[in-house]
């Protein structure tokens, strides 16, 4: 059985966690799409975690943890990223990276860069971790593949090709350096050295892997908003971050995926530019920052403050519905019990018309949010284990919520650690 964990706003909805926790009864953990340029924070027996690369299951001796083919891999962050885990007591990690992923090269970061400099106010807030260059190469079909770090003669000749196209632009365009063909080619077999314990065929892998019965937990990154299609275009990533693309990013038949966990924030953040509807300021959004998380809400590769808003139900429901939506995963809980009224966004004003629907990003930036203010529970729920438990207007936020978005809320998070976690029955359910 194929299980998937995806966000269903702009990403940091808290994923890592319900990853780790659902990890524990899972046999297979894969990441399909995205690179370093986002991070799951994880609070375990081991301590405090921020992954970017490893999926969220390595902190279980029984898991395979897969690197899938739709994965932009920076293979030295891999490998830091294992070593600082083994560093802290984490048994090593059985890890399988699969032979067609392909590699985030220098030059890619130093592309994310220059354009980033290039654009100067313009630009999309980038984690400048090469991401989009990264994905543009693999689309025009000059991207390296893991594969062909182990057939030299194949490598020595791309490199010299590669280099003399990348250098006509950092000349020509950035005013920048250019790649020596022989520095290139080193560094290619510094990255086949450390990557090459792990490599396979990871389709294989899973398919025999279902044949036997194991469950597998697709790892989402970012979230709908941030998907190049469906998102908020062009303030978006490079990959698919939707539960669908598991199936390709990982080798998988699409009919394989049954259960399609999305989380989903009790308020929102997002990270770097685009409308953001909901968002709050000052003193009031810099006291959300504060509290929020597990330690403020700042990114967990950049550091970046992030930017803070109510809950929008509008962007939230159209986030669940293109995920294909199972379970709601409603994270964060246990930050808003400092509030007297809280604030819900549940519906845009564009042009003097109100509506309900998630709109293409031009309306999107006109829209003004219509707010709902609920009444707070104004105490902590941490250590709260039954949703009977939870203080009355607690519940019924969560109840208005699910409510407004559709979708069945059966896991209600109200602290960082794993055993921080809720268990519901929802009417949405029955």
């Amino acid at each position: 059985m194929v299980k998937a964990v995806v966000g269903a706003n702009w990403g940091d909805e808290g994923k890592g966690k319900i990853t780790d926790m659902m990890a524990e009864k899972a046999d297979i953990i894969v990441r399909f799409q995205g690179g370093a340029n986002a991070g799951h924070t994880i609070v375990n027996n081991y301590g405090k975690f921020a992954l970017h690369t490893l999926p969220s299951g390595v902190f279980y001796g029984h898991t395979t943890n897969v690197i899938g083919n739709g994965v932009a891999l920076n293979i030295p962050v891999l490998f830091n990223e294992i070593q600082s885990v083994v560093d802290r007591d984490v048994p090593m990690p059985r890890i399988l990276v699969s032979d067609r992923a392909q590699i985030v090269m220098p030059y890619h970061i130093l592309f994310d860069q220059y354009e980033e400099e290039r654009l100067g106010g313009k630009s999309f807030g980038s984690t400048k971790s090469g991401i989009a260059p990264f994905y543009s190469d693999k689309f025009a079909k000059i991207g390296f593949q893991v594969s062909e770090l182990f057939d030299e003669e194949l490598l020595q000749e791309k490199v010299q090709r590669i280099c003399e196209l990348k250098n006509v632009l950092l000349e020509h365009l950035y005013h920048k350096p250019g790649i020596a063909p022989a520095d290139l080619l080193e560094t290619l077999h510094g990255y086949r050295d450390m990557v090459a314990p792990y490599v396979g065929d990871v389709a294989a892998f899973l398919d025999q892997a279902l044949k036997e019965g194991k469950t597998v937990l697709l790892e989402g990154q970012l979230g709908t908003l941030k998907d190049p299609d469906h998102g908020i275009y062009p303030m978006v990533t490079s990959s698919s971050t939707l539960a669908a693309y598991g199936a390709i990013g990982a080798g998988l038949p699409p009919y394989e995926i049954r259960e399609i966990i999305t989380v989903c924030k009790a308020y929102s953040s997002a990270v770097g530019a685009g409308a953001f509807v909901s968002e709050i300021f000052g003193e009031e959004a810099n006291e959300l920052r504060t509290r929020g998380g597990d330690g403020g809400e700042f990114g967990a590769t950049t550091g970046r403050p992030r930017r803070m808003g109510w809950f929008d139900c509008v962007a939230s429901r159209y986030g669940c519905r293109l995920q294909g939506t199972t379970d709601v995963a409603f994270t964060v809980l246990d930050v808003l019990g400092y509030l007297e009224e809280i604030p819900v966004c549940v519906g845009y004003e564009i042009d003097g018309q109100v509506t309900t629907d998630f709109p293409v990003t031009a309306k999107l930036e006109k829209a003004k949010p219509v707010l709902e203010k609920l009444p707070g529970w104004n105490c902590d729920i941490r250590g709260i284990r039954k949703y009977e438990e939870l203080p009355e207007n607690c519940r019924r936020y969560v109840e208005f919520i699910e409510e407004r978005i559709g979708y069945p809320i059966t896991m209600v998070s109200n602290g960082p650690g794993r055993e921080d976690i809720i268990y519901r029955e929802s009417p949405l359910k029955k």
